[in-house]
């Protein structure tokens, strides 16, 4: 628990000045990029993740005062610890960002349980935990809680079971976390995002799941970003207590027309993956050298799972008098 070596200009003006703001995942992309502009605008960091070498390097490179924790974000006396730590160390916190996040592809039936249940666990139950153990001080602060969500929480993608169920999680999560804490002078923000040029995102390009994923993606929403722009966005809805932050802006649109996205994202996946004739598209694993992480760290009060079932044949015969589904339902 470093304080850091001072390279870049701080902004001594903003309302960030002197709070400390505490980011989940900030060891890379952009959790890191989100602890440098935050620290840059005068803001006390609280840097909590797996990786402790790389939260410790960023906390001594940060321009203000900042500390570093080993957490998991699924473990809650972990978190309670440090929340407690970070309180002693730096202060209450006035802003909590739960970055954290990690990803899995693959068809369902094929995706390990125990990786589909860690990326459950990390992004919906991790977000409301660190929700849980931080909220004692940003009531005391009447501070601001931002939810990092994405895209697929508002056009879920086949193959992204996991990752689409725990963003649209954590996207409920948090709009029901806002109405219980608003009259207490939280707020709560999401941030919907797209394709941010991560660690985790070139991995997945690396995939057979997500290069078939985003050739098929229309413009823009195939299109992966720089994650200065992001950060820029977010950390202005954060000065701003935000209750939605869009990166692209593009994205409110999609915001508008999510009633009708997941028919529209079906009937075209219904043609695309028909069309590979069942042609194999194994499970990436936990994307990215965050997801290398969270898949080394330990869980506890895990159970033995089973394993992938075996497939059908993909034209099975029927018994006598046996219908099969219809294939075009309402």
């Amino acid at each position: 628990m470093r304080t850091r070596v001072r390279r870049y200009r701080t902004d001594d003006s903003g309302p960030l000045q002197g709070r400390v703001a505490v980011v989940t995942g900030s060891a890379r992309g952009l959790g890191e990029g989100l602890a440098y502009a935050m620290s840059r605008r005068g803001a006390r960091l609280a840097l909590v993740g797996l990786e402790g070498e790389r939260l410790a390097r960023l906390a001594a490179e940060l321009p203000g005062p900042a500390a570093h924790w080993h957490a998991d974000v699924t473990d809650a006396d972990a978190l309670a610890a440090a929340a407690e730590a970070v309180r002693h160390t730096l202060g209450e916190p006035s802003v909590v960002v739960a970055n954290a996040g990690v990803a899995l592809g693959g068809p369902l039936l094929e995706c390990d349980l125990r990786t589909w249940r860690r990326v459950i666990d990390i992004n919906l139950v991790g977000s409301a935990l660190t929700a849980r153990c931080f909220l004692p001080g940003l009531l005391r602060t009447r501070g601001y809680y931002l939810q990092v969500c994405s895209l697929a929480a508002l056009a879920p993608a086949p193959l992204l079971t996991a990752y689409c169920a725990s963003k649209a999680g954590a996207e409920a999560f948090a709009h029901a976390l806002r109405a219980e804490v608003a009259h207490r002078g939280v707020g709560v923000g999401i941030a919907y995002l797209s394709w941010a040029d991560t660690g985790m995102i070139r991995e997945g390009d690396r995939t057979a799941v997500f290069r078939e994923l985003r050739a098929h993606l229309p413009w823009p929403a195939s299109a992966v970003h720089d994650t200065a722009p992001f950060v820029r966005s977010m950390v202005r809805g954060i000065e701003h207590r935000s209750a939605h932050i869009y990166a692209p802006p593009w994205l409110r649109g999609a915001q508008a027309a999510r009633a009708c996205l997941p028919s529209v994202v079906a009937h075209r996946s219904r043609q695309v993956l028909a069309a590979r004739r069942d042609g194999p598209l194994p499970p990436t694993g936990l994307l990215g050298p965050g997801g290398a992480a969270a898949a080394a760290a330990p869980q506890s009060g895990t159970t033995e799972l089973p394993g992938p079932p075996e497939l059908p044949d993909q034209n099975p015969s029927l018994r006598p008098g046996e219908e099969p589904w219809p294939y075009d339902t309402n």
